[in-house]
């Protein structure tokens, strides 16, 4: 191996036999197979599964892939030659066959099973043998673990195929979902969001399968029509994709007595979780109830900072389920996620959502995610009262812990030292009533303006218009919305100590320019915007993927002050036009 020569002289791994050389495969190692499957990852068949970590399963590899993109980004932090991305082995093993790997790679991957709970309630009755052993992975299929700088990362393969958790799906992702997901995963990545990350992503040239979707133009609520669309896969990176109801899975089936074994499978599942996520900040000498308290109070500081991260660049995450909240904090299924542009506290962009899971209430969600992550740890500490008092310690300030995320959150957008409760309900009073973009209102106010002149750029409705068909009560209120934007952008100005430039008797106690570079660090100005992908992924199923790659390249820089030419065509409201039509403003879950 070449890992001692200058990072920037030449890639740790140029070929698919060097990253064999990396593999370590810590799950199927250590973890528990389940008994029933075929040990040759020939299984692809929904049933039941009652017991074991994993699965193994061999994918099924997509007809006539084509090189659609790769993660530059990801690829240098990994080590990785950017060649390899379109060399002819690496393609055809991220695109699903593993028939060839060179040693010492396995030529079977693996997919887990999960349980499932929304806002708080368990459920059976979607898994199509009302138990809830039909929930898992459905499609994705894990084929390495590789440890790489002193890194674990897992990559699976979104979209490779049937699994025992199919539930009689095809198990195929289709190119505009795997599209969504591709850019979304670096975008947040750029934004400073804790993420799994995109590796590749490869399209099918033959195969097709057939998915409901909109019509163009449609303003049905959820898709008016079957069409045929090409079939991806893409690679998604993380260091595990253990989620809270993978441990809730084990803890219900402990608590059930389901098998003999219920109880070791519980803790060897957690006890992996800690030494995949958490090795760095949790000592493994320690026995095994402190090790769960530790791991409750980890998971809640990063639980709680990643809902506040996501609020900051609004993003809604639109489904967050226990099966979609990763246990090591970070962000996980890009299905029905969106960004916020309207600001709207209910904002929503999945038709299944409801307002439980709309952009303002994701605290309220990963609270009761993280109850049921810590129900699920209660049968590991039966025998110890106190560390049962601490966890429930732990699970009742989680309330308490996110307001305080939330509130250093909004302070730092608004560039104030300490969160200011009045200036801020006002402002969100302002901000619904107006309405203004979400992202181009705070990158707005980033620059720091002496009056509200800039920040109409972010109004969808503009205050001083003066159409002939508006009336004199239209008019009049215009003006006072605008004399309380004037008076809260003044108020704002003090509570920054930049004073104003308009107050002869103001102070400044620090610079514009010091305020306004720190504030861009924290709101951003380019956001991944639905009607910004449509063009993207629909492009690319006609072959063009150059729109896509620029949109990459865009949303890779979402803090930068790009040119002109992408400011002009990037940078902007949302045209009516566009406002409640399915596919851009709102989605199914379909993909």
């Amino acid at each position: 191996m070449k890992n001692r020569l200058p990072r920037e002289t030449i890639s740790i791994v140029t070929t698919l036999e060097d990253l064999a050389q990396l593999a370590d495969y810590s799950l199927m190692d250590r973890l528990n197979c389940d008994p029933d499957a075929n040990a040759g990852g020939n299984d692809h068949a929904p049933r039941q599964v009652f017991t074991g970590h994993y699965v193994p399963v061999d994918p099924t590899p997509i007809e006539a892939p084509d090189y659609v993109a790769h993660s530059q980004d990801l690829f240098q932090e990994l080590g990785f030659a950017d060649s390899m991305a379109q060399s002819a082995d690496f393609v055809r093993v991220f695109s699903g066959d593993l028939s060839s790997v060179p040693e010492p790679m396995r030529k079977v991957g693996w997919a887990c099973g999960y349980a499932l709970s929304i806002y708080g309630t368990e459920y059976n009755q979607q898994c199509p043998f009302q138990t809830g052993n039909g929930y898992g992975d459905g499609r994705a299929i894990s084929v390495l673990e590789a440890v790489i700088n002193g890194r674990r990362w897992e990559m699976q393969l979104k979209g490779a195929g049937r699994t025992p958790y199919c539930r009689g799906a095809d198990g195929r992702a289709v190119l505009r979902s795997s599209v969504r997901e591709f850019l979304a995963q670096e975008h947040m990545h750029a934004l400073g969001v804790p993420t799994s990350r995109s590796l590749s992503l490869y399209v099918s040239t033959t195969e097709k399968v057939k998915r409901p979707w909109y019509s163009e133009g449609s303003r049905s609520l959820n898709p008016d029509r079957l069409i045929s669309e090409p079939v991806a896969i893409s690679t998604r990176v993380a260091p595990s994709f253990i989620r809270v109801g993978q441990v809730e899975l084990f803890a219900r089936r402990a608590r059930n007595k389901a098998h003999p074994r219920a109880m070791e499978e519980l803790e060897k599942i957690v006890l992996h979780l800690i030494d995949r996520e958490y090795g760095d900040v949790i000592d493994h000498k320690l026995d095994i109830e402190k090790k769960v308290v530790l791991l409750a109070r980890e998971f809640r500081s990063r639980l709680t900072s990643l809902v506040a991260n996501w609020i900051r660049v609004g993003y809604c995450q639109g489904n967050f389920n226990s099966d979609n909240c990763a246990v090591g904090g970070f962000t996980l299924d890009y299905g029905p996620f969106g960004f916020c542009e309207v600001f709207n506290p209910l904002y929503q962009p999945w038709t299944g959502g409801g307002h439980h899971f709309s952009f303002l209430n994701q605290p309220a969600a990963a609270e009761r995610n993280f109850q049921m992550f810590c129900s699920a740890l209660r049968p590991l500490l039966t025998a110890h009262q106190d560390c049962l008092w601490q966890l429930d310690e732990i699970r009742s300030d989680f309330s308490k812990v996110m307001q305080a995320q939330m509130e250093a959150m909004w302070a730092a957008k608004l560039g104030l030292d300490a969160f200011h409760a009045d200036l801020f309900s006002e402002l969100e009073t302002l901000m619904v009533q107006t309405p203004v973009d979400y992202t181009i209102f705070f990158r707005e106010l980033s620059t720091v303006p002496d009056d509200i002149g800039p920040l109409k750029k972010s109004f969808y409705k503009e205050l001083n218009s003066t159409g002939a068909l508006r009336s004199l009560k239209q008019e009049a209120a215009s003006e006072r919305m605008e004399k309380r934007w004037s008076a809260w952008l003044a108020k704002w100005q003090r509570l920054t100590g930049i004073g104003s430039l308009t107050d002869a008797n103001s102070l400044p106690s620090r610079s514009r320019e010091e305020l306004s570079n720190q504030m861009k660090l924290v709101n951003p100005k380019y956001s991944m915007r639905e009607w910004f992908v449509a063009p993207a992924y629909q492009q690319a199923s006609k072959g063009n993927y150059a729109p896509l790659r620029e949109l990459q390249q865009v949303m890779t820089q979402p803090y930068a002050e790009q040119s002109k030419a992408i400011e002009g065509k990037y940078y902007r409201l949302k045209p009516s036009r566009l406002f409640e039509v399915g596919g851009l403003s709102h989605y199914s879950c379909s993909s």
